[in-house]
């Protein structure tokens, strides 16, 4: 088996790794697209909000603050660059050119969403760096390439050997690049406007279904929702209607937050990701979603809230359930005034 001569060579030795990166990024572009939080400003998973907390912390955090100011613009350009470049690696379209473009974005990534993570060999983003730039090195080597397919036509159309030869003419040579360069151009065309096309629908219609006002996402189960009423009366007391004046900042109207759930908006105030929660009937709080511990932002799970950065769990009070979280979330002020929760 390992006496095999593919072994030695540099397309069949980087394949696992080319299909390992390609699989990725497709499933990342696609992942992303499909997510009706991804574009919602308003909710902490959306791209916005993951930019925003980044600029904080980023040694680029100038660019990346252009960037959060056109969040939609430069989300989509993200998940469709990994949607071209995990498609271009897998079907040997232009692959070293898709693994320069891997490079940047992971590259981008590693300063950003990774940058803050110590030691840095947590984050994965450096070594998908590393990763690609065997791609960038090795090539395909007209393994699986549907361009090396492509120029293998070229060749017997105009009764070349598969091969290029010692006597092939560098004329010859040449149209033999230009017909493969307008055919691979086609069929390139082909795939990204079938992927914009694609993907554009599935965001369309992800969308959709994020602004359909039957359908709220729950953030926690009955039983979360119980355990939640008992540390919010641990707390103190629930949120009450204000009297007379109305003070604060509207994040969204008491019907908004069903009994048990969390639900995403922007902190007026810090312009940060937040939830606000509904533990019992009337009963209303707030929470930062900045982890403490390297200011990832969380998401609601069935204990409360979970970091995807490092596995930081805090219950639905905000409370660290464990680490390497070292503080709670931070707590938001808010009231309730004629049926609106508002930042006080």
């Amino acid at each position: 088996m390992f006496d095999d001569p593919r072994l030695r060579e540099p397309g069949w030795v980087l394949l696992p790794l080319r299909a390992f990166l390609g699989i990725t990024f497709v499933y990342a572009g696609i992942y992303k697209l499909s997510d009706p939080h991804y574009l919602d400003a308003a909710s902490p998973l959306s791209v916005h909000s993951q930019m925003a907390a980044a600029a904080n912390m980023s040694p680029i955090g100038g660019l990346v603050s252009f960037t959060a100011g056109h969040a939609t613009l430069f989300g989509l350009l993200i998940a469709f660059g990994e949607l071209a470049v995990g498609l271009g690696a897998l079907l040997g379209i232009w692959t070293r050119l898709a693994a320069v473009g891997g490079m940047a974005l992971s590259l981008s990534f590693f300063l950003t969403a990774s940058w803050g993570v110590t030691p840095y060999f947590l984050g994965p983003d450096i070594g998908i760096f590393f990763a690609w730039s065997a791609i960038l090195l090795g090539g395909d080597g007209a393994v699986f390439s549907l361009q090396a397919a492509l120029q293998r036509a070229v060749r017997r159309e105009m009764r070349l050997p598969p091969v290029p030869t010692k006597r092939e003419s560098p004329e010859t040579a040449a149209e033999v690049d230009r017909r493969t360069l307008i055919r691979t151009g086609a069929v390139a065309g082909v795939v990204g406007g079938v992927t914009v096309l694609a993907g554009g629908a599935t965001a369309w219609v992800r969308q959709g279904s994020a602004d359909d006002p039957g359908t709220t996402p729950a953030a926690a189960s009955p039983s979360t929702a119980a355990s939640s009423s008992a540390s919010a009366a641990a707390a103190g007391p629930p949120s009450t209607p204000a009297p007379s004046a109305a003070p604060g900042v509207v994040i969204m109207p008491m019907s908004s937050v069903p009994v048990g759930s969390a639900q995403p908006f922007t902190d007026p105030q810090t312009g940060g990701p937040a939830y606000l929660l509904q533990p019992k009937a009337g009963v209303f709080r707030a929470y930062s979603a900045v982890c403490t511990h390297q200011g990832c932002t969380v998401s609601p799970d069935s204990n409360g809230f979970a970091c995807p950065c490092h596995g930081a769990m805090y219950d639905s009070s905000g409370n660290v359930i464990s680490g390497p979280a070292p503080q709670p979330l931070q707590s938001i002020s808010v009231v309730v005034v004629d049926g609106q929760v508002r930042r006080v």
